[in-house]
């Protein structure tokens, strides 16, 4: 390696190992390029995978991924660090682009009733283990279906909070609404998952009785 490319791979691992994200995000809006490729590397998956939780479509988390940080780009000016981690306002810059896109998808998404849902943890299976019965395959589809069936006010709190393990104060700040609100929903939120996930063990209990009979007739 010549003693110029040396000098930039120690630039990139620098910017890897040192570097904050608010630093690289004056470098970026200096103009750095590798700046914004390394805090693109670094906060990319956990922005897409939390459209994905919330939108269940990959085509529509790739987009909104994208938007996110294209979006950034374009009001970096606006992030005040004093109210939360770039990470949380990337969140936020991808909430209010997952829930436009899932409002004009909303036929994608699968609803519940009119008010309730599911989404969750590993915490939430633990509680009377609703899906016991159920492979460890079945069971994560089920949570899957749970997410999604969430409203979106509900299901984005157990993604947030859940999920990607953010506190009360981040999640207050991505969603923008008081922490006693985030607290409320998420409380809301898990008693709605045991009740859809107890639901979803009865059916396959259900079917699974129901087979053999039809075997026999």
């Amino acid at each position: 390696m010549s003693a110029g490319g040396l000098a930039v791979h120690r630039q990139k691992m620098t910017l890897q190992t040192t570097s904050s994200d608010e630093d690289l995000l004056r470098r970026m809006t200096a103009g750095d390029e590798d700046a914004f490729a390394e805090l693109y590397r670094r906060r990319q998956s956990g922005v897409y995978r939390f459209a994905l939780q919330m939108s269940g479509s990959p085509a529509i988390a790739e987009d909104v991924t994208q938007e996110a940080f294209i979006v950034l780009i374009r009001i970096a000016e606006r992030y005040d660090p004093a109210r939360g981690s770039l990470a949380a306002y990337l969140y936020g810059i991808a909430r209010n682009h997952v829930l436009r896109r899932l409002e004009q998808d909303r036929a994608f998404v699968p609803l519940a009733d009119t008010t309730d849902d599911g989404a969750t943890v590993p915490s939430m299976i633990v509680e009377g283990d609703p899906l016991g019965d159920l492979t460890r395959g079945e069971r994560i589809q089920s949570l899957r279906d749970a997410i999604l069936a969430l409203p979106a006010h509900y299901r984005e709190v157990v993604v947030l909070c859940e999920l990607h393990e953010m506190s009360y104060i981040e999640a207050a700040n991505v969603i923008g609404c008081a922490v006693g609100t985030v607290r409320s929903r998420l409380h809301r939120a898990r008693a709605l998952l045991v009740e859809k996930l107890r639901a979803a063990r009865d059916r396959d209990s259900n079917s699974k009785e129901v087979k053999p009979a039809r075997c026999f007739a």
